[in-house]
């Protein structure tokens, strides 16, 4: 299904986050029926919230055995081709070649922590090259001073949508995966209506 969205004003800041979500696997729904051990299964979702909206432009469901970093190219690519991005802000996990490979190829920002163990990577793309300069001024500012220079406290307002998500439930109650899917997207779309009825509407007067 088409998630409902309010396009927002200039280029798109992206905010990137994941989270795990319970579902009501065969596992459980087994033991619940026949006696047994329970199992928890677990599912992440995988978000992009546009940081002014505040809505979610793209979502992605997976197994909890998949990590984050590689869902970033596929959330990118749910950002329609002619919409300008114009940062992309994600926690130190997203530090990898192909996140940043995906971020440049759009023409984004990535506004991303290098991991405390990072070293310089070869220059060999626009990525990697941007990714170094984040990590020279990190070194010469600090990581703390190197998050509020860049705006990476913002990242803040996507666990927060994190947190609206779980108000609408704690678990998925579908068992079939593709229902899974269908349920989360019905949430997704849920609450972008209630974000953008709760958002108020300035004008300037006079």
């Amino acid at each position: 299904m088409s998630i409902p969205y309010r396009d927002s004003p200039g280029p798109l800041r992206l905010l990137i986050d994941s989270t795990g979500i319970k579902v009501e696997g065969e596992g459980e729904w087994h033991a619940r029926k026949h006696g047994g051990r329970k199992r928890r299964i677990w599912r992440k979702v995988h978000l992009g919230i546009d940081e002014e909206t505040l809505e979610i432009r793209a979502v992605e469901f997976t197994s909890s055995d998949i990590g984050n970093a590689p869902m970033l190219p596929g959330l990118l690519d749910q950002i329609p081709p002619d919409q300008k991005i114009g940062s992309v802000t994600a926690d130190g996990a997203y530090d990898t070649w192909k996140c940043h490979d995906a971020i440049a190829d759009r023409g984004a920002a990535a506004i991303i922590p290098p991991r405390r163990n990072a070293k310089p990577w070869k220059p060999t793309s626009v990525g990697a090259v941007a990714r170094n300069e984040a990590f020279q001024a990190s070194k010469y500012l600090g990581r703390t001073l190197w998050q509020k220079w860049s705006g990476y406290h913002r990242r803040s307002r996507a666990e927060t949508k994190m947190h609206c998500m779980k108000l609408l439930g704690q678990r998925l109650m579908a068992r079939d995966p593709d229902r899974q899917v269908a349920e989360l997207q019905v949430r997704v779309a849920a609450l972008n209506g209630f974000t953008a009825l709760g958002i108020p509407v300035t004008q300037t007067q006079g």
